[in-house]
């Protein structure tokens, strides 16, 4: 037997289904044999307002193995229903398939990138995020600093600082981010506003080591690689029973001789 809450999920779901348009339903049917999945992506498609293409996109992105994903202290540093929320809009990693190859390049070029693209930039971060500026100005005690990008979430009502790292995750990092987001909440944050939140993108990271480094941090911190491509190779246990390329032309060659 299903729990309410489980019944009333399901319900949710089957409702989702039944508003979605009919080219919604093609794009999930040409892509999933999966059930379960064409259902999680037609609730999502419903929640988000997603369009057909942007769908097809989610879904090529795989964007079920990412949502949420991303190593955080949200549980300990807000409240449980803010948190929640946080972390489900959160991603890992995040796809920025749309500037190219970025081998070589420095942070800021890949910042200034991300912000030229900045209509798919907030479409990979997701719903409610605002985007208020590059190299945001920041003046402390006489000193000026500048954080990478800065925006405004809607729904949770805070500042979110982002800051890019081309390299893998240091926990040094966390520090400047920390500061950022203090001088956020100080100098920028109004009567109503929530603490800023602080997202600190990588090219790799381990994932005990982040979770650590953010055991030490009361602000809300997320920390999650980012990549311009979705690896698509097979398990390794895959890989070891498949034939290689080499082997197949020998396959065929003997075939081809015998006959």
């Amino acid at each position: 037997m299903f729990s309410k809450s489980e019944q009333a999920h399901g319900r949710y779901r089957e409702r989702s289904v039944a508003q979605l348009p009919w080219r919604h339903h093609v794009a999930l049917l040409e892509k999933f044999d999966d059930a379960e999945l064409r259902i999680w992506y037609a609730a999502a498609a419903v929640e988000r307002g997603w369009s057909r293409d942007i769908l097809a996109l989610q879904i090529e992105g795989r964007f079920h193995e990412r949502a949420g994903k991303a190593v955080t202290n949200f549980a300990t540093a807000m409240t449980p229903e803010r948190s929640d929320l946080a972390q489900q809009a959160t991603r890992d990693p995040y796809l920025f398939d749309f500037i190219g190859t970025t081998d070589g390049w420095r942070e800021r070029e890949v910042e200034e990138k991300l912000v030229e693209h900045v209509g798919k930039f907030l479409l990979e971060l997701g719903q409610g995020f605002a985007f208020l500026g590059q190299q945001v100005r920041l003046e402390l005690g006489g000193d000026e600093f500048f954080c990478d990008v800065l925006f405004y979430h809607m729904e949770l009502r805070c500042y979110v600082v982002v800051e890019l790292k081309a390299v893998k995750f240091d926990a040094s990092f966390l520090g400047q981010l920390g500061l950022y987001m203090a001088v956020v909440d100080d100098v920028l944050a109004k009567e109503g506003d929530n603490p800023t939140i602080g997202l600190l993108l990588c090219r790799n990271k381990k994932e005990v080591v982040a979770e650590y480094a953010l055991r030490g941090f009361k602000a809300p911190i997320g920390v999650a690689e980012w990549t311009t491509a979705i690896n698509r190779s097979l398990p390794a246990e895959f890989e070891s029973v498949l034939p290689s390329v080499a082997e197949l032309e020998a396959e065929l060659t003997s075939v081809t001789d015998e006959t």
